[in-house]
């Protein structure tokens, strides 16, 4: 001590100063600090259930962990039917997603809606996403293009109907399992075997409008309606009552009243004999075959749709079904930017591939099917090798390379009620097909007048 005063310790005023100097730094990085932006959310219904549902959620959780900016959410709305009716009518209230999943045959519903959609080749060259439409395959591609060819909506999961073979029904009654059959004489004749022999079901389809009247049609190159099967304009009508149908329509009504052909029903109501292997022959979509794969008790064959051989042109080519993302207008303009980028992200060749090989749908571009054949997948799965033969088989013609008519979900039910008609034998087919061919005219006009 020095005259009674403590000294201070020689650290202390540099200790405060050192302390001093550490708060205002916290404090100024607390100030100059941006919180976290959150990413934007984009909404994206879609009517997958089950393990397809499961599929998407992955795919989307991939886009998510790749980028911080965006967020996309799956929400599963119900069916095709369900999902469309619930946009617009949350169009309507403002308060739609934006991304939803729209089946094939809504396609000119939402063409119609010209305010409320928003182009996908519009969007992905605002956006400057780089995206090549010109590498989804013709088949696919013309289906949700305008008549100038340009995508109007992004092809997601399409499909098409391939000919399932129960290879253990056909060896136990000696047929050639190897050996689909490739016209309808040869699948009378595999049918009136498989009954004979005591099988309950010689062959069934479902959706019986698409299998039986819509792809059948392209497959034989006669049309479904004029204008190009609608893609011409909204004043298409149908023709469905054409020698060649009613041909067709009559067999099967035939083979139905001979128990040769088994009518399961509209939609999805016969898949369950065809996965209890309750039938050796099933006409149904190619967005099968993954799951009865997995699920069948029995060794499955695939072969392309039947074709009666006298028919000019026959085969063909068939159509898609499946649906594709349409993207509504109406949404914060960062949600586009996010959009765009998941779409690039959907379309990669290497995401394409994925979801082909794990859901049994086609590919949508070349590049797809070719990373797929490179990985050896059609020769472990051949059944998806038909299905993609099957829609390339020849180039699109107007018959065959899209369907464009407006409420066509309502005139799908006119359609399979009229056929119902003639199965049950209540109508020749001639009656029944002129019938449907009236009533689904009466419901395109109304479309036609709605819509100008």
């Amino acid at each position: 001590m020095t005259g009674g005063v403590p000294r201070r310790s020689e650290g202390a005023p540099q200790s405060r100063r050192l302390g001093r100097r550490a708060v205002l730094a916290g404090l100024g990085a607390v100030l100059t600090t941006r919180p976290a932006r959150a990413a934007t959310e984009i909404a994206f219904w879609h009517a997958m259930a089950g393990e397809l549902g499961r599929h998407i959620d992955r795919m989307v959780a991939g886009f998510n962990a790749a980028q911080g900016e965006f967020r996309v959410v799956p929400v599963y709305k119900g069916s095709y039917t369900e999902t469309v009716t619930a946009a617009i009518f949350a169009v309507r209230t403002k308060s739609h997603p934006g991304i939803v999943q729209v089946n094939e045959i809504g396609t000119a519903t939402m063409m119609a809606a010209r305010g409320a959609i928003y182009p996908v080749h519009d969007l992905m060259r605002e956006a400057g996403e780089a995206f090549d439409a010109g590498a989804i395959l013709p088949a696919v591609s013309g289906f949700y293009s305008d008549a100038e060819g340009r995508l109007l909506s992004f092809p997601f999961n399409a499909s098409t109907p391939i000919l399932y073979v129960n290879r253990t029904l056909f060896r136990a009654v000696g047929l050639d399992d190897t050996r689909p059959p490739r016209t309808w004489p040869e699948m009378e004749e595999a049918a009136r075997r498989l009954r004979q022999a005591g099988v309950a079901c010689g062959f069934s389809t479902h959706w019986p409008s698409w299998v039986n009247v819509e792809n059948f049609s392209a497959f034989h190159n006669v049309p479904i309606a004029t204008r190009a099967n609608g893609l011409g304009g909204l004043d298409a009508e149908l023709v469905i009552d054409n020698p060649v149908l009613v041909r067709h329509v009559a067999a099967l009504a035939e083979w139905q009243k001979a128990g040769l052909y088994t009518y399961g029903g509209r939609g999805t109501a016969a898949e369950p004999m065809l996965h209890a292997g309750e039938c050796g022959l099933f006409l149904g979509s190619s967005g099968l075959a993954a799951d009865l794969k997995a699920r069948a008790r029995f060794e499955v064959g695939y072969g392309m749709l039947p074709y009666w051989p006298d028919v000019p042109g026959a085969p063909q080519n068939a159509m898609i079904g499946g649906a594709s993302l349409w993207v509504l207008r109406g949404r914060p303009p960062t949600e586009y930017r996010g959009i765009a980028r998941f779409l690039a992200y959907l379309g990669r060749p290497d995401m394409q591939a994925r979801w082909h090989q794990a859901t049994g749908y086609l590919p949508t571009t070349r590049a797809a099917f070719e990373l797929s054949r490179a990985q050896g997948f059609y020769d472990r799965d051949p059944g998806a090798a038909v299905a993609i033969a099957q829609v390339m088989l020849n180039p699109p013609t107007e018959n065959s390379r899209a369907i464009r008519l407006g409420s066509f979900i309502l005139v799908r039910d006119v359609i399979e009620e009229e056929l119902e008609h003639a199965f049950a034998g209540r109508k020749t087919a001639r009656d029944a097909l002129a019938s449907a061919v009236r009533r689904g005219n009466e419901l395109l006009r109304q479309f036609e007048r709605a819509s100008r």
